[in-house]
């Protein structure tokens, strides 16, 4: 029950800050290919401040290996109610993941971060590989990875 409770206040907190309007929003992250195996992804989103809001999604489903989204893990403090619900397979090299989902309208242009970590087995960890506004403007704007992405998109 109590996971439960945090996962509703979770999606809440980032579908309806205000009782605002929400949008529906396509994040569509394709992979390099590094030849290794799939990789896991930790979507979250933190405020003005830099503070911590919630997260969105995580690819990889063997939580063994959520350490290793070592800033996703950092701001969470590990706590698997964060992604009750939200959680899919990890992606493999050289493949796209597209979640569509509906975030708050005030989550735009006020000062709100998306970011990507990801890590595959064996390989070096990537924390926060995307880091990016989500502002209006940058709805459909190509961002590259440092490693593991090669671009990710927001619409």
């Amino acid at each position: 029950m109590k996971s439960l409770l945090a996962t509703l206040a979770l999606t809440t907190a980032l579908t309806l800050p205000g009782l605002a309007m929400a949008r529906t929003v396509t994040l569509t992250t394709t992979l390099n290919s590094y030849g290794g195996p799939g990789a896991y992804l930790a979507y979250y989103v933190t405020d003005a401040s830099g503070a911590y809001v919630g997260s969105l999604w995580m690819a990889g489903g063997k939580s063994k290996y959520y350490q290793h989204l070592r800033d996703w893990y950092a701001a969470t403090g590990g706590d698997l109610g964060q992604i009750n619900g939200i959680t899919g397979a990890s992606v493999g090299s050289g493949r796209s993941l597209e979640i569509s989902m509906d975030l708050a309208d005030t989550l735009f242009d006020a000062g709100y971060t998306l970011h990507i970590d990801s890590a595959v087995e064996d390989m070096r960890e990537s924390p926060n590989e995307i880091a990016v506004p989500l502002t209006t403007a940058g709805a459909g704007q190509a961002v590259p990875g440092r490693r593991y992405i090669a671009s990710f998109t927001y619409q």
